[in-house]
């Protein structure tokens, strides 16, 4: 490049006719809830958002909110899209105080008040960026997906539709949660091979020392859902196009879907472990379920 042409492109950098797009800014936060510092992390949002809708993404056992982030990318870009803000919370020592009663995490030990931590988070988003308390949504992966089934079962007037992601509910003897009673709108994404998650049930076990107990099947986990909305029969079933022939999974789509009920839906991933598809976005069908919902 010359000098005359460096000089034009410095001098229109200074006037501010030459733009690049800036990247959101990240920011982190924490509220003191019980005497622990409870920190979560967002995208600042942009000023064309209208009291939005709030999702907040929960990492799995021994993760964080940010490094759930990298796996949210295209969810990100849509949920500006349609009005909507991402928090990316951290569980109490990189753990939730979910429902598994054999959970040997701090967090379930100290018993940490995670019913409060959320109502904190949804009360500061409102406060300052207006968003909207009844389009409040959660989507967790794993540990996170536990966090979920634990709000939607204690909490289910505060969250409009959750999804939970390879996590089954604890079975009877490893309920530490007293649920309400209310049906919500949820998705359950599953796979068929999942050797920590067992789509049949049974124990699960995250490592040495780490044995959460034992869960339901998934099965059996959408039909405690099913059965709360009052639904009979067996739900409608579609085959997803199988988009990564090669990735060794295929993916059907379970529904329960009836006037003034709420949708329970299963994501079945045939061939699927303790991982993502590769057929569908986890994240953005979340994201396209919880947008459904305040449209119905």
């Amino acid at each position: 490049m010359s000098i005359l042409s460096r000089l034009f492109v410095i001098c229109m950098l200074l006037t501010g006719l030459i733009s690049y797009p800036v990247a959101a800014q990240l920011t982190h936060d924490s509220l003191l809830i019980e005497g622990h510092y409870r920190v979560f992390h967002f995208n600042q949002p942009s000023a064309s958002l209208n009291k939005p809708s709030l999702v907040f993404v929960l990492h799995g056992s021994g993760g964080d909110g940010q490094g759930m982030m990298k796996a949210t990318g295209k969810m990100e870009q849509q949920a500006k899209q349609v009005n909507t803000l991402v928090v990316y919370p951290d569980g109490y020592k990189h753990y939730w105080n979910e429902c598994r009663k054999s959970s040997p995490a701090q967090a379930n030990q100290e018993d940490v008040n995670e019913q409060a931590f959320f109502q904190g988070m949804i009360q500061y988003f409102h406060q300052r960026y207006a968003v909207n308390t009844d389009h409040v949504f959660v989507v967790g992966t794993s540990g996170g997906g536990h966090m979920a089934y634990k709000l939607a079962l204690t909490m289910p007037l505060a969250f409009r539709a959750v999804t939970a992601i390879i996590a089954n509910l604890p079975d009877s003897t490893n309920m530490d949660c007293v649920p309400t009673g209310k049906p919500v709108p949820i998705m359950i994404i599953n796979g068929t091979q999942d050797p920590i998650n067992p789509y049949q049930g049974g124990r699960v076990v995250l490592g040495k020392n780490m044995d959460m107990g034992v869960v339901l099947s998934t099965d059996r986990t959408l039909a405690y859902w099913a059965g709360l909305a009052h639904y009979q029969g067996k739900p409608t079933m579609e085959k997803l196009p199988d988009v990564d022939p090669q990735d060794g999974k295929t993916i059907e789509r379970y529904t329960y879907r009836a006037a003034g009920k709420p949708d329970i839906i299963l994501l079945k991933v045939i061939g699927g472990k303790h991982d993502y598809p590769n057929d569908v976005d986890v994240h953005v069908e979340a994201l396209t379920f919880f947008m459904h919902q305040i449209h119905r």
